[in-house]
Formats: structure tokens, C-alpha cells, sequence
């Protein structure tokens, strides 16, 4: 099909999901790249009490509290 036939389906409403190939798709940005931190003993637990305390793992609750920061970055006075 060519691109031009695909935009007019789109355009008109129609469904074009069965004319992806979803199994490729990705979104740019989204890319996974894996890092190591440490962290004292001490911290480790606190994240786990929190983790625990609302049900995700540890990691997840570490992804939501960095992307939490960096969306509303701390403004520090000149």
C-alpha cells in the first residue's frame, strides 16, 4: 500500500491498525539502557519499606521518583 492510500484511510477515520507492524514499532525516546547505582544499606531498606508500603518493586518506585524530579526540576536561587 502506498503511503499516500494509508494517509487518505487515516484521515477518513478509518481503522489502520491491522496494516502496522506492530511487533517493530517503538517510540523514539523510549529506548532502555541499563545503569548500576549504589546505594547504602540504609537507603536500600527505606525504598523497600516505601516499595512495599504501595505495592510496586523497588525499581519502579525508583523510576517514578526520578522521572517525578526531572519532570519538576528544583529552582535554585541565583
Amino acid at each position: 500500500m502506498k503511503a499516500e492510500d494509508f494517509d487518505e484511510k487515516f484521515d477518513q477515520g478509518e481503522d489502520v491498525t491491522a496494516l502496522l507492524d506492530l511487533a517493530r514499532a517503538q517510540r523514539p525516546g523510549e529506548e532502555q539502557r541499563r545503569v548500576n547505582v549504589d546505594f547504602p544499606v540504609w537507603m536500600i531498606a527505606s525504598l523497600d519499606r516505601e516499595a512495599r508500603r504501595l505495592g510496586v518493586t523497588r525499581q519502579s518506585l525508583i523510576k517514578v521518583w526520578i522521572a517525578e524530579r526531572l519532570e519538576h526540576p528544583i529552582t535554585r536561587a541565583a
